[in-house]
């Protein structure tokens, strides 16, 4: 079933004419266009993708199973037009993409229509990935896992967490990635409890835990991993917080199958970390989805009440934050298949002292 069968099939059961979509990574899904300025109207019999003069060619090229407009002023004025012509009486629209502007020129251009905020709609027809999205997960994950590998040499003592960062950012272009998925972390000593940690001037020194989260896009898609590595010898309870770490991921991934809950993946991370007197140092969710976006549906957290379903891609990132000590993160990025799930990410989890 194609996503636009699965689409058609959402508006039929949620009694809505056609959704305009605005959210740029939506639209990319369904049309396979990459530029910066569009609108999608999607309704129970096809699709009009509205672009302006710059994407013509690219429009051209790219679009595929809808008509494309090519509007000469506002996209918006483009797509009422589109609307009032098909005679639409519901008409949903991307409650999390659309802003206040977008929003209240539907509102103020389309009378007698009625407007109803939708959210997720594609984000869920997303979680389940083809198997060319799968395909091409797996080059930015091994992209990314390579890049990781000669991003290392640059953890020397006396570099900034600054100059490592923006090196392995240089290295993913350099080796043919679109970019980086997110703003690279990294962070040393004491700032590794700093679960979302910036990278600072601050000089890397011997003996101490050093977090890298990392993830590319290429050919759109992201990937994401973080290790935790030492440079120079760690202390007994740094020692055993990574291994307890490093138990409640694998935990965690043990846990992946279809069927599960995503709270049930949580909870088993935080067992293990509980177990060890360690759970309450662990202060986010045990992984979210990706695919074209970094951070996409599900959410493997406490109360998710989503089951994993095979073709699913995820990533399974327990962590332990300790103030005074620093900090540990495994991440993985899991396939869930029909028999349980496959670690896509190659890179070894055993702890590195560089």
């Amino acid at each position: 079933m194609t996503p636009w069968t699965r689409l058609a099939e959402v508006l039929a059961r949620e009694k809505l004419d056609a959704l305009v979509l605005s959210g740029l990574p939506n639209i990319r899904y369904l049309t396979g266009f990459t530029g910066s300025s569009a609108l999608l109207l999607a309704t129970r019999q096809g699709a009009v993708f509205f672009t302006d003069g710059r994407y013509r060619l690219q429009a051209a090229e790219q679009v595929q199973g809808a008509k494309v407009v090519v509007a000469r002023g506002a996209l918006v004025t483009a797509l009422l037009f589109s609307v009032k012509r098909r005679r639409l009486r519901r008409l949903g629209f991307e409650s999390r993409r659309a802003n206040y502007d977008f929003y209240a020129a539907l509102r103020a251009g389309l009378p007698g229509i009625r407007l109803r905020p939708t959210a997720g709609v594609i984000e869920q027809l997303r979680t389940v990935k083809s198997e060319d999205e799968i395909v091409a997960l797996r080059r930015s994950v091994r992209l990314n896992s390579a890049v990781f590998e000669a991003g290392l040499r640059q953890v020397q003592v006396g570099r900034s967490e600054r100059e490592v960062a923006d090196r392995i950012e240089y290295l993913m272009r350099r080796r043919g990635g679109d970019g980086p998925a997110f703003e690279t972390i990294v962070a040393a000593g004491l700032r590794s409890a700093l679960p979302h940690a910036k990278p600072t001037h601050n000089l890397l020194k011997k003996n101490e835990f050093i977090i890298i989260d990392q993830g590319v896009i290429l050919d759109g898609y992201s990937s994401d991993m973080t290790r935790t590595v030492a440079l120079g010898g760690l202390g007994q309870r740094a020692r055993r917080v990574y291994h307890v770490v490093l138990e409640a991921q694998l935990a965690a991934i043990a846990a992946v199958r279809p069927g599960i809950q995503a709270a049930e993946v949580d909870r088993q991370a935080r067992m293990v970390l509980q177990k060890h007197g360690l759970e309450k140092n662990f202060v986010h969710s045990t992984g979210h989805g990706v695919g074209l976006e970094i951070h996409e549906p599900p959410r493997l957290g406490r109360r998710e009440k989503t089951r994993l379903e095979a073709g699913m891609v995820i990533t399974i990132e327990p962590g332990v934050y300790l103030e005074g000590l620093g900090g540990v993160r495994i991440e993985d990025m899991v396939l869930v298949t029909a028999l349980g799930c496959e670690i896509l990410t190659p890179t070894p989890k055993e702890l590195r002292v560089l």
